[in-house]
């Protein structure tokens, strides 16, 4: 049987919702053929925190290498997509209950995917990954991990102290998945983020198979 590809991005649209405080996604077709012009053009704004993304670790470490600097192998090979049925955070114990290796890439399925990407406002009670929970991510040295909305910590929770445990110890965060059609178990994945120099993120698009 032939393997398929299977989206698991967000796709963008204009005043898409976004982090609190972020700048708004604003994406707008600025050159028209059905008015004259001899193109189509579209303009797009927005933070590179958006939708599907990924954070590189100057998103939190001031001196933290930026996305550019990104390697391909965090993005490209063998992932394990894991479902937890928790209603707060992701926590160590839950963890604790895997077979979890070194060198891993893990994608966290939870409620988010059915629920949160269905709501017209940003939902500030979407699952999370609690501060214990990364630090055994980062003593594992899990290599990749990805997650189904917009942050690995939650929001006015854990938010800062998971990023810098996470993006400190080289661990590579995809944010902004949507896993509602994936079903927990091991597949390909090719997450490729646009290279912008610099950046402290990157939106990105992000298939399995």
């Amino acid at each position: 049987m032939k393997r398929t590809w299977k989206d698991i991005s967000v796709p963008l649209r204009d005043s898409m919702v976004q982090w609190p405080g972020d700048p708004v996604c604003r994406i707008e077709r600025v050159r028209k053929m059905e008015q004259g012009d001899m193109c189509n053009l579209t303009h797009l704004s927005m933070s590179v925190h958006t939708g599907t993304h990924m954070d590189a670790p100057r998103h939190f470490l001031p001196d933290g290498i930026t996305m550019e600097k990104m390697p391909m192998e965090p993005v490209i090979g063998r992932c394990r997509v894991i479902e937890f049925e928790v209603e707060d955070q992701i926590t160590a114990d839950d963890l604790k209950k895997l077979r979890l290796l070194s060198g891993q890439r893990l994608l966290f399925k939870t409620r988010n995917s059915a629920r949160s990407w269905t709501m017209k406002e940003f939902d500030k009670d979407f699952i999370s990954i609690r501060s214990d929970a990364a630090q055994v991510l980062a003593d594992l040295k899990i290599m990749t991990v990805g997650v189904d909305y917009m942050s690995i910590g939650g929001y006015g929770k854990d938010v800062v102290e998971t990023h810098q445990i996470m993006l400190g110890a080289g661990i590579w965060v995809i944010e902004g998945l949507n896993l509602s059609e994936i079903k927990p178990g091991y597949y390909d994945l090719i997450c490729l983020p646009v290279k912008i120099e610099g950046a402290d993120g990157a939106p990105c698009r992000a298939v399995l198979r």
